[in-house]
């Protein structure tokens, strides 16, 4: 067995009377392509804050590449990367400034952080205006330049939260490729996203959190297996039908709804 990248032990988080995230026991293997999934308000979000460093658990233990979160934030921190769901860019900055700024505080020196940032302007096509500042760029433009400052001191495991949120379907190609180039160079990516269809297609285990709890772990082929019984078409579910299943989703036919009818 692998390394385990990420592994979390009775992670848990409380928000006054609410826990948000119960009892949590992630295993990611290094070299990983792992999707998170849950419904609006299972705790996707709250776990992925608390494994970046973002926000502190109430309870439980998190290692990254072996490393306790704890006791080596800045260690952890220095080998990872993130894009989170509001991006947090430099609005004032051209992208070629914002690359640099990001590549120094990771600790590149000035020529290697100028070459990486205009290697990887030049990969997200988004060299042609070099004096345009992050404010006018499209969000497509935007989440193209958060990955690229996330990955610009070569992370070993890279946590995405919808990276694909409102990108249009060349900006998902560029942003797909290069999340594979990693992982075929040895990354472990933790990828949260609301489109099930894109995670079937680029992820190779998935967890399943609903109601702040950890429902399912697995590759996607262990969790269809696991839901299979249930189904006379088991072996050919589609990850979309796993997670209905899993987490108690029904769908409610239109004609429930009286101006369709």
């Amino acid at each position: 067995m692998s390394d385990l990248a990420i592994e979390t032990t009775s992670l848990s988080r409380r928000f006054g009377e609410l826990e948000a995230v119960h009892d949590v026991g992630l295993c990611v293997e290094s070299g990983q392509f792992y999707g998170f999934l849950g419904p609006n308000g299972a705790g996707k979000s709250t776990t992925m804050k608390m494994l970046t460093g973002l926000l502190e658990p109430s309870a439980g233990r998190i290692s990254i590449l072996g490393l306790e979160l704890a006791a080596h934030p800045i260690e952890v921190k220095r080998q990872i990367g993130v894009v989170p769901e509001g991006m947090a860019l430099f609005d004032r900055l051209t992208g070629s400034e914002y690359l640099n700024f990001a590549g120094r505080m990771y600790g590149l020196d000035r020529i290697t952080a100028g070459k990486r940032a205009q290697e990887l302007l030049e990969f997200m096509n988004l060299s042609d205006r070099p004096k345009t500042l992050i404010v006018d760029y499209s969000h497509g433009m935007k989440k193209k330049l958060a990955l690229a400052a996330a990955v610009i001191h070569g992370p070993k495991v890279l946590f995405l939260d919808e990276p694909f949120e409102g990108v249009d379907a060349i900006a998902a190609g560029t942003l797909k490729s290069m999340l594979n180039r990693m992982i075929e160079r040895g990354a472990t990516i933790f990828l949260t996203s609301h489109v099930l269809e894109i995670v079937e297609r680029l992820c190779s285990h998935v967890g399943i959190i609903h109601q702040g709890e950890l429902v399912a772990q697995g590759s996607i082929d262990e969790l269809r297996s696991g839901v299979a019984a249930r189904h006379e078409n088991g072996p050919s579910l589609s990850l979309e039908q796993i997670f209905l299943e899993l987490v108690g989703g029904e769908r409610r036919a239109t004609a429930e709804l009286s101006w369709l009818e």
